[in-house]
């Protein structure tokens, strides 16, 4: 199975977290954009409230947007990916309400952490402790 999953962002978040990868804040590691995406969904999984705080971001802000913004395509980690897929086939994803794509869903997290903290400390604190997690599960000492 890929460790990774493509997925897209808005514009406006990706420009947000591409500062971040070049901030000046992001070393030893530098953090690419699977980790910064995937910090931005497992910062906002680590909430209780994350799906009503998804899903009301969605209808309230996401939904005044120009559907047709530019996407941009990156990858996150999957296990990531398995939140927001959970999410995606939930009830509130289901008739009688709208239904968001994964786009959708990965730009509300970004979206949301950017409202938390702006300076992007607590995603790049929480892409050092996803990798920490993954490192439990390497093969001895090889990074997978």
């Amino acid at each position: 199975t890929e460790e990774t999953v493509e997925t897209r962002l808005w514009l406006d978040e990706h420009d947000w977290l591409y500062r971040i990868l070049r901030s000046s804040d992001n070393i030893s590691p530098t953090f690419r954009f699977p980790d910064l995406i995937s910090a931005g969904v497992s910062q906002l999984f680590s909430q209780p409230d994350a799906s009503p705080r998804i899903f009301h971001y969605l209808a309230s802000h996401l939904v005044l947007r120009d559907p047709q913004t530019p996407r941009r395509r990156e990858s996150m980690w999957r296990s990531q990916y398995e939140l927001l897929q959970d999410l995606q086939r939930s009830p509130a994803n289901r008739h009688p309400h709208p239904k968001f794509q994964l786009d959708q869903l990965t730009t509300a997290c970004i979206a949301l952490c950017r409202e938390e903290d702006e300076s992007g400390s607590l995603i790049l604190r929480q892409a050092r402790l996803n990798m920490a997690r993954r490192a439990q599960d390497w093969p001895a000492g090889q990074p997978g």
